[in-house]
């Protein structure tokens, strides 16, 4: 949005169109493109909810909230409101439409806000938190220059493993992938600038970006439970459904193998734009120098990383860990976290540099998101939707279920930008088909939204694509070139690879009757 400087106010004399249009083209964005979207989602909302018929089998609260389902996936799509306005209006809508049935006079409020109650949003704000203050410090600069230093980065295949670390250490400190993906930008374009101009050095170049901000950053996330806002959206739709102490360890322990998939995108991304052998030359003495530049840690550091290891362990040593050391969930554990970041004096700085840095949009998509899949699933219209989708998928066996699910999950993304929005739209229509087709509701809604996470066809579908295509490093083609081969790759490892390593851990996808093990 335009900050009201001199040089961003509009002074525009002409209509009220052209005003409009360029406010919207201050703020980066296409007008066209914007009125369209939100002309569209309206169109669509007033269309189901005042005009279309009810149809067989969907209750009116169901119609209503499927118009709302519409409405925001057409505003998270083009972003005609901003993603975490989007977010906050979906409860209005629900209150507004009586999705959520009134009691008498009294609008339900703490139904349709209940995704923001939720425990997964206040270990989000924590994280949130833990970020900001780590990238007011610095230290994100010096985890990614340390691990590229301790390997000895020189080579790409070096370099880009030497990323794949580097965002897995971030996953923990900084919560989107998006996030991550802007935060070791610097870094990547620092490092690239290092390799000449030749035709294997600028394959080089786009082997290292495309690798290091958005399949490190995507796949890290996965592994991580508070690195990827979706995994945030699963395990809270999980907790309501009575699948409950899904927590850090164990979610580690379930997505560990996701560490080979980065592996076997490498070996693609390698043998694609042919980099085995490209050295950066001076590249680890550079990376050694811009380290040792930091100095030593700085006390408001050591204050941070001491404060984290202390979350870190009570994160670690809940409910559904090897070892308990206490019964408090994870969103009980964010806010205690929450309290120890802002001890007075603990760090030099003002709340207001904290705020400038917190990402409050995703926070507010967050809660939004998982107040429609509670809605979703409580209208009834998650239920519905699945009843007309199974049918596309009976008599099929389950590794065939998958496939299709997975391919259909492909197709529906290109039109996506925001993960967070595509999953908070399939988790409960997932959940919901799981047992109709014979299927385990919590492992087949993990394979099917995880492999969303690898939409990697267009640089649109992704925002840490979206910023990595900003270095103007590759193009479109090149991203789509690399990218639909990982696309298959990640849906044969989840089916060949994941399903069986749920099954061992108590997740048997082909037994929707497997007792949970947690």
């Amino acid at each position: 949005m335009a900050n009201g400087s001199v040089e961003t106010v509009n002074v525009c004399r002409g209509g009220l169109g052209t005003y409009i249009s360029e406010n919207l083209t201050l703020c980066g964005q296409s007008a066209r493109v914007a009125w369209a979207g939100y002309a569209a989602a309206w169109g669509l909302f007033f269309l189901i909810n005042c005009v279309l018929p009810l149809p067989e089998g969907l209750k009116p609260e169901g119609m209503s909230v499927l118009a709302i389902l519409l409405w925001a996936s057409v505003m998270w799509v083009t972003e005609a409101m901003p993603v975490g306005i989007t977010g906050i209006s979906i409860p209005t809508l629900l209150v507004l439409t009586r999705a959520i049935p009134w009691n008498g006079a009294n609008p339900p409020m703490g139904q349709v806000f209940s995704g923001f109650t939720t425990h997964e949003v206040w270990l989000c704000l924590f994280a949130f938190f833990a970020g900001a203050i780590i990238q007011l410090l610095n230290m994100d600069k010096r985890i990614a220059l340390a691990i590229l230093d301790k390997i000895k980065a020189s080579s790409v295949g070096r370099i880009i493993w030497g990323m794949f670390w580097v965002n897995v250490v971030l996953a923990f400190l900084i919560p989107a992938a998006n996030a991550r993906a802007a935060t070791v930008m610097p870094v990547v374009q620092g490092i690239t600038n290092l390799l000449g101009d030749t035709p294997r050095e600028r394959e080089a170049k786009k082997a290292i970006v495309i690798q290091s901000m958005v399949y490190a950053s995507m796949i890290s996330g996965i592994f991580i439970l508070t690195g990827h806002m979706p995994n945030l959206i699963m395990t809270g739709l999980f907790e309501k459904s009575g699948f409950k102490n899904l927590g850090y360890f164990n979610w580690m322990l379930l997505h560990a193998p996701y560490i080979l998939m980065f592996a076997m995108t490498h070996w693609w991304v390698r043998f694609h734009f042919k980099t085995g052998g490209v050295v950066i030359a001076g590249g680890h003495e550079q990376i050694r120098r811009k380290h040792k530049e930091l100095g030593p840690m700085t006390r408001p550091e050591w204050a941070m990383l001491a404060a984290f290891v202390l979350v870190g362990v009570l994160f670690m040593t809940g409910k559904g860990s090897p070892v308990v050391l206490h019964n408090y969930q994870l969103g009980i554990v964010g806010l205690i976290g929450i309290m120890i970041l802002f001890i007075p004096g603990l760090f030099p700085f003002k709340w207001k540099a904290v705020q400038d840095r917190t990402i409050w949009g995703t926070f507010l998509l967050l809660g939004g998101a998982i107040t429609m899949t509670d809605a979703m699933s409580k209208s009834g219209l998650a239920s519905w939707m699945a009843d007309h989708i199974h049918h596309m998928v009976e008599g099929m066996g389950w590794w065939q279920t998958l496939l299709v699910m997975m391919l259909g999950t492909q197709v529906l993304r290109i039109g996506m930008l925001s993960n967070v929005a595509a999953v908070a739209m399939l988790a409960p229509i997932v959940f919901a088909m799981g047992p109709k087709v014979g299927l385990h509701p919590v492992a087949f809604t993990l394979l099917i939204c995880n492999v969303d996470t690898f939409a990697y066809l267009l640089p649109t579908q992704i925002t840490a694509a979206v910023i990595a295509y900003g270095t103007n490093t590759f193009s479109t083609a090149d991203y789509a070139r690399s990218g639909w081969v990982c696309i298959l790759m990640a849906i044969a490892f989840g089916i060949c690879v994941m399903a069986p390593w749920y099954a061992m851990l108590g997740l048997p996808v082909w037994n929707p009757a497997a007792p949970w093990p947690y």
